[in-house]
């Protein structure tokens, strides 16, 4: 009982200082915007077309390649577009415009600064091995705390994904700076097993957090309630079919099926609705029981992290010349990749978070956050 309501209390914390933050920060409102019905002839001049729909002159010059005010007075006809494509590229100019004035182009480079710092120190104490529990519950909860609570919901991992094929899905567009922040966070998991996932996504580092509110003194295992360990073919699997869903609803309805069900609100609370907060608080409580279950059921920037990981320079390795094949790390681990790292030979390799918990639990230093290849097992089970 008490571990739940730790858990409870967490989040109820959460929202409440997010709330407070919101209205300090004075959020703006995001949302897919709607197309708005056009008043539209061949015959009136552009001038009139933007005098009745109420449209400003920026987007006129993009649609119909203005070079002076004279054209202005030209009928539409004489631009060589047929009505529907304006109708189409009015609405992609506003969607573009509406995506661009959500955004708060001041706490945004903050964010990303300050994620570098805070990334780079995680690095350095990892590389060190001097991640231990107690300065692991401190880093996720400065994590969640300073780039969730105090900076907000945006910009995050998965919207760098999600956003991006909602807003094409339904309007057609791309939103330029999303992909390069999508470049940005990607390379810091082709640099650092996952990193981005590991110890600056608020969510992320919040769901590990509250894992760790059920663990043991030594943080190796689960402590008064119990933990599961789902197998990847599962969660994987669920992850895909709901990328694949997403993707179909968006192109095919025009409609983002994670609206209501985004945990990232939990840092925007007054944006859930009732339906949205059972499965916010489901999953976030649920994070007690099974390790990081949104990144490893249902986030976007999850899966391509776990395909581009592959790729990472650091990463989790095994010395087996080191190695007495007692285990330690695989039971210590939160989730089964240990397991398969270990059993590398017979295994696709899960999503490795780089939390440090095999690090720590290593009798003979076996196991490091280092360069390069991973060894193969030896055949004998990597006994030393």
């Amino acid at each position: 009982m008490k571990t739940l309501i730790a858990g409870v209390v967490t989040l109820a914390l959460v929202a409440v200082f997010s709330i407070l933050s919101v209205q300090l920060w004075g959020e703006k409102e995001e949302g897919m915007s709607q197309d708005v019905p056009l008043t539209i002839t061949a015959q009136m001049t552009v001038g009139q077309f933007a005098e009745i729909n109420h449209l400003p002159r920026p987007l006129l010059k993009d649609i119909f390649s203005l070079a002076s005010k004279e054209q202005l007075e030209q009928p539409i006809r004489d631009f060589g577009l047929s009505l529907d494509q304006i109708i189409t590229q009015v609405n992609q100019k506003r969607a573009l415009s509406e995506e661009h004035a959500s955004k708060n182009w001041f706490k945004i480079p903050l964010k990303f600064a300050l994620w570098f710092i805070f990334l780079l120190m995680s690095f350095v104490l990892l590389r060190r091995k001097k991640i231990t529990r107690k300065t692991r519950v401190i880093l996720y909860a400065c994590s969640f705390i300073l780039f969730g609570v105090v900076l907000g919901a945006d910009p995050s991992p998965m919207g760098t994904v999600k956003d991006a094929i909602v807003l094409y899905g339904t309007k057609g567009v791309v939103f330029k700076p999303r992909l390069v922040a999508f470049g940005v966070f990607t390379l810091t998991v082709v640099l650092a097993n996952k990193f981005i996932c590991s110890w600056g996504c608020q969510l992320g580092t919040l769901q590990d957090f509250i894992f760790r509110l059920n663990r043991n003194g030594n943080d190796s295992g689960p402590g008064r309630l119990p933990q599961f360990k789902i197998p990847f073919v599962v969660s994987n699997t669920v992850r895909i079919l709901f990328l694949v869903a997403l993707t179909w609803v968006a192109f095919v309805w025009a409609y983002d099926i994670s609206h209501e069900i985004d945990p990232f609100k939990i840092f925007k609370p007054l944006k859930l609705s009732l339906w949205g907060w059972g499965f916010v608080g489901g999953i976030l409580l649920g994070s007690l029981f099974v390790y990081r279950p949104w990144c490893h059921l249902f986030c976007p920037f999850g899966l391509t992290g776990w395909l581009f990981e592959k790729l990472s320079v650091f990463k989790i390795k095994v010395d087996y010349d080191k190695c007495i094949d007692c285990r330690s790390c695989e039971k210590a681990c939160p989730s089964t990749v240990m397991k398969a790292i270990l059993d590398q030979d017979k295994r696709v390799i899960p999503d490795c978070f780089s939390c440090g918990n095999c690090l720590e639990s290593c009798p003979t230093d076996a196991v490091s956050f280092s360069r390069g290849r991973r060894q193969k097992p030896p055949v004998d089970g990597g006994a030393a």
